[in-house]
């Protein structure tokens, strides 16, 4: 019996090790179905996004989603340290480390209790070991334990700094594309000023984003379940709005703009395909059609007025292949993490943010007007 205990202990100890350290520490995606934080993850998330179901308010349930991401990971946390001083405690009781004061043999809690003060590095001194093979174990303990504390606080920084700077971005494409962003969005506001060149060095920066967030999130995947910070944006939505206005110069565009849009394209795509997997969900289309083909003259108008020198109906096929490569994983994970996508935002002003000053209307309706009052405002330091 104390030794199938101990096999036991030893199998539980190994099992939650190693998937801390691929949780925590391995530097790239772990592709294996069984394991630990995959589990209490996918059970968490469903009893935790069936409550958010049930909230009616949209506001109230995207705040209650906000504390899940921070707080699903202190949980497993503490998770992991449980099963550590668990295991530890069946050690010592497997081994008959005859924990206790004057010799004394005690009970399971005793051991467990013991062993929970051993992990933290508490040294109580009320319950010491018996024997040479609990001291052996209680100094492995807590060398285990003083370095599972150390490498989870240290790491800490770095998963937040993954996380605040796939924000900083989303929070710099609110000027240019709304909020939620939106492709029409970002063309009307770059069509203004005739701005076509600067879509270039703007998609390659956005190039760079999917690969740093692909890089972060699959390595760290539960970063998905952290929200963003503002209303009416997301990771999410940023990557949809991103691929609709690639998809539309790969579609309709040429030269150089074009051909970022290809590069852009290829990585964010592949960065939605990636995560799917990782999250093991299937691509499922959109139960309705996001661009119909009425809308298609009015965003062959808004490329026209970007600069865009030729835009003919042939390409409108093109653009329905394009859509058909990514719209499922966006989709998929909209379903999943609850997470709404934004439209192609063709009626003016629905990619602004009430509280942006691109959303200020004037008394006339003006929104052209708006921009130049908030011109002057930022002149006069009132903003």
């Amino acid at each position: 019996m104390h030794i199938f205990i101990a096999i036991l202990s030893f199998a539980l100890l190994l099992i939650v090790l190693w998937d801390a350290f691929e949780t925590v520490i391995l530097p790239r995606r772990v592709t294996r179905s069984y394991r630990l934080a995959r589990l209490y993850y996918r059970n968490a998330w469903r009893i935790s996004s069936a409550l958010a179901r049930a909230i009616p308010s949209a506001k109230l349930r995207d705040a209650y989603l906000g504390y899940y991401g921070p707080l699903s990971l202190l949980v497993l946390f503490g998770l992991w340290a449980g099963a550590l001083i668990f295991g530890f405690a069946m050690l010592h009781w497997a081994a008959g480390s005859i924990v206790g004061v004057a010799g004394r043999a005690v009970r399971f809690r005793t051991d467990l209790y013991f062993s929970g003060t051993t992990f933290f590095t508490l040294g109580m001194g009320d319950v010491v070991p018996g024997t040479m093979h609990g001291r052996v174990i209680s100094v492995a303990e807590a060398g285990t334990g003083f370095g599972f504390l150390a490498i989870i606080i240290s790491y800490l920084p770095t998963m937040y700094g993954a996380f605040s700077q796939r924000e900083t971005n989303i929070s710099l494409l609110d000027a240019r594309a709304g909020s939620p962003p939106t492709a029409a969005e970002l063309l009307r506001r770059h069509g203004r000023q005739r701005s076509l060149n600067d879509l270039g060095p703007f998609l390659h920066d956005w190039e760079t984003w999917s690969a740093q967030l692909m890089e972060s999130h699959l390595t760290y995947p539960f970063l998905c379940f952290f929200r963003s910070q503002h209303d009416n944006q997301s990771w999410l939505a940023a990557f949809t709005a991103i691929l609709d206005v690639c998809s539309l110069f790969i579609a309709y565009g040429e030269g150089e703009s074009k051909w970022q849009a290809q590069l852009t394209f290829a990585i964010s795509r592949h960065a939605v395909v990636d995560l799917s997997q990782v999250l093991k969900v299937k691509p499922v289309p959109f139960s309705y059609d996001r661009l119909p083909a009425a809308d298609l003259p009015k965003v062959r108008s808004l490329l026209i007025d970007c600069g865009v020198p030729r835009c003919s109906e042939d390409s409108d096929l093109k653009l329905k292949e394009l859509r058909g490569m990514y719209e499922p994983y966006v989709n998929t994970l909209s379903k999943l993490l609850l997470i709404s996508i934004p439209s192609w935002g063709l009626e003016p002003g629905a990619g602004a943010s009430p509280r942006s000053v691109w959303g200020r209307v004037s008394s006339k309706g003006s929104l052209q007007e708006s921009q130049s009052g908030a011109a002057h405002e930022i002149e006069s330091g009132h903003l």
